[in-house]
């Protein structure tokens, strides 16, 4: 079988699978523990548009969960079916053309199942390059990133956690204007990624500072 999750619809199983191990160790009503396993599957097809038979039964033993240890062992066995994130080096640098010295971050050391959008910071913490894909199309964007003297709500996993202001510069309606738009994000991209359950609020920031 071919992957067929992205990696934030296994990021929102696994919370799913959360929410089916604090049922259990909560709640002693049968009636109880049956409408949380059946929220939760039905929580994960409605995710899915066209979903065969065989990816239905891959999916369906979440049910069975009924702790930390059965939770694990389900979601290293549904990893292999996470479409890992499509990038190279080449790509990247295409993204940003006009930027000199780009540094790209090592692909090869990465698990691109654990990506959802890649982003990394320049040769300082003052700037941060996001990469992303719409419908298997990348996209990038770079900007100052200022961190925040506390923690914050990230606009684009909704997580709380430590942040900072990104700032893209994009162009004005008047010819050569400019003018900046952002938004707080998380200052970890790994944590961000870990946190993201649907694309929603990321392609909604990247469409907006695309103009």
């Amino acid at each position: 079988m071919k992957p067929f999750i992205r990696t934030d619809q296994y990021n929102f199983i696994r919370v799913q699978a959360r929410k089916l191990v604090n049922g259990h160790s909560t709640a002693k009503d049968p009636d109880v523990i049956k409408a949380i396993e059946d929220m939760v599957l039905e929580n994960i097809l409605a995710m899915f548009i066209n979903m065969n038979d065989e990816q239905k039964q891959l999916i369906q033993p979440v049910v069975e969960i009924h702790d930390k240890e059965m939770a694990e062992k389900f979601l290293a066995q549904l990893k292999q079916y996470v479409i890992p994130f499509n990038v190279s080096e080449q790509a990247v640098r295409k993204l940003f053309p006009k930027v000199k010295k780009l540094s790209v971050p090592p692909l090869d050391k990465m698990d691109l199942r654990d990506i959802v959008y890649l982003s990394w910071f320049g040769n300082s913490t003052s700037k941060k390059y996001i990469v992303s894909s719409h419908d298997n199309k990348l996209s990038g964007i770079y900007g100052s990133f200022t961190q925040a003297n506390q923690k914050g709500i990230c606009s684009l996993c909704n997580g709380l956690g430590e942040v900072g202001m990104f700032l893209a510069e994009i162009k004005g309606k008047e010819q050569g204007t400019f003018t900046k738009r952002g938004n707080y994000i998380c200052s970890d991209s790994q944590k961000c990624n870990e946190n993201l359950t649907s694309l929603d609020k990321l392609t909604d920031f990247i469409e907006r500072l695309k103009g």
